[in-house]
């Protein structure tokens, strides 16, 4: 069964629950999903219990992954393991950026529970 999605629909969506992150896709070994950041905005979140990948699609700023600072733009692609603590700043232009966690987000902490 192929599953496919269309990134205005998401991005659609995404405004409509007024969040700014979508999850789209979840099955036990992964979840992906949009998050966007306004210029200028800060990204709250905590380290997660899962690896993540981000894709740049949109955007400019930089990225914070345990202590170190890097520059992002569309096309940027980053690792951050889990635990990592890390946090978008100096968000220059809207990010929109492409979420995959591995195993899905928050699987492992509901193992442990």
């Amino acid at each position: 069964m192929v599953q496919a999605f269309d990134l205005a629909d998401l991005a659609s969506e995404r405004e409509e629950q007024g969040k700014s992150y979508l999850e789209f896709l979840r099955v036990p070994d992964l979840s992906a999903g949009l998050y966007v950041l306004p210029a200028g905005g800060s990204d709250p979140q905590q380290p997660h219990t899962e690896d993540e990948v981000y894709l740049v699609m949109r955007g400019k700023g930089q990225i914070e992954v345990a202590g170190e600072s890097r520059a992002v733009r569309e096309g940027t692609v980053v690792f951050v393991p889990a635990r990592a603590p890390h946090h978008f700043h100096d968000i220059e232009e809207e990010l929109a950026i492409l979420v995959v966690f591995a195993p899905a987000e928050y699987a492992r902490r509901e193992q442990a529970s």
